[in-house]
């Protein structure tokens, strides 16, 4: 592979494009809006209907403690709820196991069993909001969770409205909170799409995520292509599974990074849709136009909030959170500013939903569609981004599939020598980082107080958990963990069985501890 451009985002931008800079068939890549290949967005209206759904991540300590963030931040006008789990329960972990020793509660809410989940929304109707739960390996335990919880409050399961992550393979690429190989990882999430076409028709099955390549160091195109190369492997995969195509494809979604790099993004977003909906039809052969609609979450980027002069982070994310919205998202989280410090506190992160309010009902950005359509800049990095992101994928599948590249290291390895060349542009002045390596203080910055989750949190916890397992029937238990085995070592729909445990009381760490007794934990190979 050649290394990627040295400009920002890994794309030059010319001092002045103009019509010969245009492909000659613009109308064609570009469409309307709502219409095949979606370039302008998904919807013929957007936001003149409606605004995005401002959906503010959120979760820390307790369950008891989120739950009181939630309830502000609804009550703040927030119209999503999104869930940040700690890194125990991302990772199979129960609270009291020797691995999470130190990390309960520490980057989100832990979440060991269906009390837990309780608690977590008890007050919220479930069947009113929508929910996105950043979950990956375990994505389908917590949803069956989620699910229990609806239930005990008399919602139709087929009023859920909502999206888990569930994207593994990036886990693999950028992340690493997997639990199980590939191939059954994969299995688990084939046999999701099929449990929600039945049971949770409105769930959203899979947020295919760029993200967290982009906070590693990728460049948009990279971002782009590695997130649809893991989207065409898991289409792949519900295939050989059985599922037909139109099937699941509608509820499959993405989630993409917002950098301060407006331009670059606004044509990776609607590079992003041209793409997907060209797979879908010409690859897979769909025919909902559904199917076709590359629908996305967004997130300010994390990693280019900064420690020093917190404040300015304020500008950085409002910048982000326009190119997001100039991109055609469908839903958005701002970073409160201080995200680079510590958890947010109750102000800062109300700060950062008020950021989009403004954006939304403060400017005109809502009034129109596509704005950007034929800027001789933005359709020339549309197009740009585009060819790049097309080249990459092809460079993944040379490999054979995604998986096959990810246990190459291929997608790692690219990402990992773009951020080399971000971080020493950066270190040698050539790419300002405001507050960072130009326009610094004289002196220390003013205090800042950040909020701190409570040690005696995770004691708390503990006990709570043990107290969970002492009230429970061990005959049950251990009855519905069998079942769960042997459906793993089988091939029917683990996700009843888990439905069936964790009602009965089985904890995160048991189901998965069951899970993977048939398929094993994950390794990352040595040469990496």
């Amino acid at each position: 592979m050649q290394p990627p451009p040295q400009g920002r985002d890994g794309l030059e931008i010319r001092t002045v494009y103009g019509p010969d800079d245009l492909a000659p068939d613009l109308q064609e890549r570009l469409g309307d809006p709502g219409s095949f290949p979606y370039t302008r967005g998904v919807h013929p209206t957007m936001y003149a209907s409606r605004p995005w759904t401002m959906r503010q991540y959120a979760g820390f300590a307790s369950a008891a403690e989120s739950n009181r963030r939630y309830r502000d931040l609804l009550a703040a006008g927030t119209t999503g709820l999104s869930v940040a789990f700690d890194l125990p329960t991302q990772m199979g972990y129960d609270s009291d196991a020797p691995e999470a020793l130190g990390e309960v509660g520490k980057v989100g809410v832990a979440v060991d069993s269906l009390a837990d989940m309780r608690v977590l929304f008890g007050g919220i109707p479930l069947d009113e909001v929508s929910t996105s739960m950043t979950i990956n390996a375990p994505a389908a335990v917590l949803l069956l969770l989620y699910q229990l919880v609806a239930e005990e409050q008399g919602a139709d399961p087929a009023a859920l409205r909502g999206t888990i992550q569930n994207d593994v393979l990036k886990e693999y690429i950028a992340r690493g909170t997997y639990i199980f190989p590939p191939a059954p990882s994969l299995r688990l999430v084939s046999d999701t799409f099929a449990y929600c076409a039945a049971e949770l028709p409105q769930w959203n099955t899979i947020s295919i995520s760029g993200y967290h390549m982009a906070e590693a160091g990728a460049t948009a195109a990279q971002e782009l292509a590695f997130t649809l190369a893991d989207g065409i492997e898991y289409v792949e995969c519900a295939l050989a599974a059985g599922l037909e195509v139109d099937a699941f494809a509608p509820r499959l979604s993405f989630f993409f990074v917002a950098r301060s790099t407006l331009l670059s993004e606004v044509a990776k977003f609607r590079a992003a849709r041209r793409i997907w909906a060209r797979i879908m039809r010409d690859r897979f052969g769909a025919k909902d136009p559904r199917s076709m609609k590359l629908r996305f979450h967004t997130q300010t980027a994390g990693v280019e909030l900064t420690a020093q002069q917190p404040e300015v982070n304020l500008a950085r994310v409002t910048v982000q959170a326009v190119a997001a919205v100039l991109g055609g998202t469908q839903s958005l989280h701002t970073n409160a500013y201080d995200e680079a410090i510590a958890l947010p506190t109750d102000r800062s992160a109300r700060l950062a939903l008020r950021t989009q309010q403004v954006i939304a009902a403060e400017t005109d950005l809502c009034d129109t569609v596509d704005p950007f359509a034929g800027s001789y800049a933005v359709e020339a990095l549309t197009d740009e981004v585009e060819a790049e992101s097309l080249r990459l994928i092809d460079a993944v599948f040379a490999h054979g599939s995604a998986v096959a590249a990810i246990e190459e290291g291929f997608q790692k390895s690219e990402i990992e020598r773009s951020a080399y060349a971000t971080a020493k542009r950066i270190d040698a002045g050539e790419q300002t980082v405001v507050g960072v390596n130009k326009y610094l203080l004289n002196g220390d910055d003013a205090p800042y107080k950040p909020l701190k989750v409570d040690p005696a949190i995770e004691v708390a916890q503990v006990e709570r958990l043990a107290a969970h397992r002492a009230g429970r029937d061990a005959a049950v238990i251990a009855s519905s963990l069998a079942a769960v085995r042997e459906a793993a070592a089988g091939t029917a729909n683990v996700l009843y069985p888990l439905k069936t445990a964790l009602a009965a009381g089985a904890t995160v760490g048991e189901v998965c501890t069951a899970l993977a007794a048939e398929w094993g934990r994950y390794t990352p190979n040595e040469h990496w």
